[in-house]
Order: structure tokens, then C-alpha cells, then sequence
């Protein structure tokens, strides 16, 4: 079935590895989600009951098993948050070769096999931990590259922590490859950081021939922080003092100490705790600079985030909540999360901040759309 994807009124998109539709909810009413497509069962039913559409367009399944055919008409955009377990630090960072990672060929296969039809994306994204970048010492990176060249991409990459947007850290590459004009969105980028500089100078000469440098801006100053998007304090459950005290032991004594300076304040405070191994050995390590550390699904030994909260000085900790974790995402209210705690923060965990989408289209991925409008309005439809 051959449904022409792009609507008379705006850019369309196809949306991989979809989870529960950030990305969709990042690019905003101006996009028209044509294909969507996830394996896993719980974010398909997130998906569903979030996007009233759902039915039209997405598709449950390994990318393997998705045909060229399954695919509407000509999107003007790809996106393709790739599984990043085999690419993240705290991995095995097996690569592109890795078990979940390998999804990446299951979607490239079918670029592959829309260009071929004539009917390739204009325009593609891949967005993955900041690993990809050294992954394998760049010879991941670099076959990514070789693999958007080979369909006639331009491409470079941007690393864009979430923490510009939202208060939580969690940086992440986007990785914008097209075919249309790119002149007047190339320029300096305060996101072309020292890791993508260093991936591009590891990349073979044709190859660099074919990168872009993308002239995003920064945004804004972001206005919020994370004591702004608790719940409040009679609205939550929290630890048992022996708890609170175990967790405090476990830091090591520059912790405990900013702990201590704040209940000698007597003021407010909030921190984000996270335990970690440091030399064999557990540690608890707490942030107050008003931004969560990077939110993680509960798999793979991640531990769950912990907030601490000191008032008038007493101290207190909980865990962080799904609802918290969503609005760390940049998630209104309105998007309905699953029932179980454990799956909703599997849901979040696995996500992209949407306000980072957001930008992205604002500032490059819509620009690069129009560019094609006109021939977009004057093709006619593909046939049913």
C-alpha cells in the first residue's frame, strides 16, 4: 500500500524505534507522522494511548520485519532513535554489530530500499548516546557515515544535552543527514563540541567531504529547575529515616559535606542522588545544581534516581516519580504513562527529550522541509 505521506498542509515524517512518540511530540502539529514503528509491547501501548491515530499509521514489530511496502508514499523525514545500550559508557559497547544496536541496519535496510523506489526521505536523523561518537574507536561513527553517503547524504552531527531545555542532563548526538541545499543553515554551533570535532577528524577524506557543520544556535536560558517540577511533599511517599541515614553513608565525605552545609543553612534544598560503583566499591554522589542526573530505564543494573530533600534542616529522600521523570522530558501532564511505576520509567528512560526535537525542527529540520514545498505540492498523489 503505496498512501502518499506527505499532507497538502505540511512536512510528513516516519518516526523509528518510536517508544511512546517523543520525537513526534518534539516536531509538533507542523509534522504529520505518515509511519511509526516500535518492538517493544509496553511502548507501543504508550504510544497508542497518547496518539489518537495510532491505528492509522503505527506498526508493532521488529524493523527487520517491516517491508518497504508497509511505508507510505515519500516522507520528507526519518527519524531514528536507535536502541543505544551497545553504545552508551556504562555498556558493553559492542557497536553497530551489537545485538540491540544492529536494529540501525533493520532501518537502514529500508532507506536503502526507499531510495531505490525513488521514494527516500529527504532527510534523516539518528539519535544516539554520546558513545556512538568513539564507539569502536570512531570505526562505528565512521560506518554510519559511509552508510548516509552511499545514499547521496550530506551529514554532521550535533551534541546536544538535554540540560539547555530541561533540568536534567542528558546528552545525547543527533546525527542530520540530507540530500536538500544546506548553505544557509551551516555555521558555528555551540553543539559542534570537542567530541564531534574529534569524530569528524577521525573520518576519512571523502567522507569529510560530505559533512556538514550545522549552524544551530543555543536557546534560550532555560528558567526552570528540579525542585520546580516535584510533586509536592504531601503528595509523595517517602523513605524511612533509616533509609535516608543508610544513603547518607554511603557518600563519600565531599558529599556528605554539601549535604551537611545545606542543613546548617536551614533552607531548601533539593538534591539528585544516584549510586554508583567507585573503586568496588558503592557510593552514593548527590547534586544541587538544581538538574537531575540522566534518567535511566530500571534494566541493566541502573539504579533508580533518588531525590534528597533537606528542609529547615531535616533531611529526607524518595524516589523519583514516573510523572517527574516525564516532565523531564518535557512532557506535559497531559501524556498518559503506564500504570506501573516500572514501566513508565522504562517508557521515560528509553526516550529523547521532546523540547530538544523541538528546537531541532524549529531551527533545521523544518528549514530544510521547505526548501521541498513547492515540489511537494505540485507532485501528485501516489497511487492507493
Amino acid at each position: 500500500m503505496n498512501r502518499n505521506a506527505s499532507s497538502a498542509s505540511g512536512p510528513s515524517f516516519y518516526e523509528f524505534f518510536a517508544g511512546g512518540g517523543m520525537a513526534r511530540l518534539g516536531l509538533g502539529a507542523t509534522w504529520t507522522c505518515a509511519f511509526a514503528n516500535d518492538f517493544d509491547p509496553v511502548k507501543a501501548a504508550t504510544y497508542r494511548d497518547n496518539h489518537d491515530d495510532a491505528a492509522s499509521h503505527f506498526h508493532e514489530g521488529d524493523v527487520w520485519k517491516v517491508a518497504p511496502a508497509d511505508l507510505p508514499g515519500r516522507a520528507d523525514l526519518a527519524w531514528a532513535s536507535s536502541p543505544c545500550q551497545d553504545f552508551s559508557l556504562a555498556g558493553a559497547r559492542a557497536g553497530l554489530q551489537g545485538g540491540r544496536s544492529s536494529a540501525f541496519f533493520g532501518f537502514w535496510k529500508l532507506m536503502e530500499a526507499l531510495s531505490a523506489e525513488g521514494r527516500g526521505p529527504d532527510t534523516v536523523v539518528v539519535e544516539n548516546v554520546v558513545g556512538l561518537l568513539t564507539s569502536h574507536g570512531g570505526a562505528d561513527f565512521t560506518a554510519l557515515c559511509r552508510a548516509l553517503a552511499s545514499q547521496g547524504y550530506r551529514f554532521g552531527a550535533l551534541e546536544i544535552d538535554a540540560a539547555r531545555f530541561v533540568p536534567q542532563s542528558r546528552p545525547r548526538v543527533f546525527v542530520i543527514a540530507t540530500r536538500l541545499p544546506v548553505e544557509d543553515l551551516a555555521g558555528p554551533s555551540p553543539f559542534q563540541t570537542r567530541a564531534v570535532r574529534e569524530a569528524h577528524a577521525r573520518l576519512p577524506a571523502e567522507l569529510q567531504g560530505a559533512w556538514t557543520w550545522w549552524g544551530l544556535a543555543a536557546p534560550p536560558t532555560r528558567n526552570t529547575d528540579l525542585a520546580a517540577l516535584l510533586e509536592a511533599d504531601d503528595q509523595v511517599t517517602w523513605r524511612a529515616d533509616a533509609d535516608t541515614a543508610a544513603l547518607l553513608d554511603l557518600m563519600a565525605p565531599a558529599h556528605r559535606a554539601a549535604v551537611e552545609a545545606r542543613v546548617q543553612s536551614g533552607e531548601r534544598a533539593v538534591g539528585a542522588v544516584f549510586r554508583r560503583m567507585r573503586g568496588g566499591q558503592q557510593r552514593a554522589e548527590v547534586r544541587f545544581d538544581g538538574v537531575a542526573g540522566c534518567l535511566r530505564t530500571p534494566r541493566g543494573g541502573s539504579s533508580r534516581q533518588t531525590l534528597l530533600v533537606i528542609d529547615q534542616g531535616q533531611v529526607r529522600s524518595r524516589l523519583l516519580s514516573p510523572r517527574e521523570g516525564a516532565r523531564l522530558m518535557g512532557l506535559p501532564d497531559a501524556y498518559r504513562l503506564p500504570k506501573s511505576a516500572t514501566a513508565g520509567l522504562h517508557v521515560i528512560g528509553d526516550g529523547v527529550a521532546a523540547p530538544v526535537v523541538r528546537w531541532l525542527s524549529e531551527r533545521l529540520l523544518t528549514p530544510l522541509a521547505l526548501k521541498r514545498a513547492p515540489l511537494r505540492k505540485s507532485a501528485p498523489l501516489a497511487a492507493e
